[in-house]
């Protein structure tokens, strides 16, 4: 079953991909996991191509995170399911670019 799961990216990526809401929206094949989002948002977007993880390995970029329902998912496997609610497309999937610095 193909669902539209909701995906919040940071300002930087929006204006990357060229929309003009910072909240997209993409067709995701169940089980709704990271690594289904991330290569939904990829494949609509080929501009947004490594800026969230790398080419080669897939990882996180440092200093972008993942959340979905108020948790952290950053380190979650990428083949985990997440919340029924963000499948649902009743929460978004939230991509963020943490901040460093002193």
């Amino acid at each position: 079953m193909t669902r539209d799961v909701r995906v919040v990216l940071p300002q930087h990526l929006q204006a990357l991909a060229r929309v003009p809401d910072r909240e997209i929206a993409v067709p995701v094949e169940d089980p709704v996991t990271l690594r289904a989002i991330l290569d939904a948002v990829e494949g609509r977007f080929p501009q947004l191509r490594g800026t969230i993880r790398d080419h080669v390995t897939a990882k996180r970029r440092p200093f972008v995170r993942f959340f979905a329902c108020e948790e952290d998912w950053s380190h979650a496997a990428p083949d985990d399911p997440l919340p029924a609610r963000v499948a649902s497309g009743e929460e978004p999937f939230l991509v963020v670019g943490a901040m460093a610095g002193g």
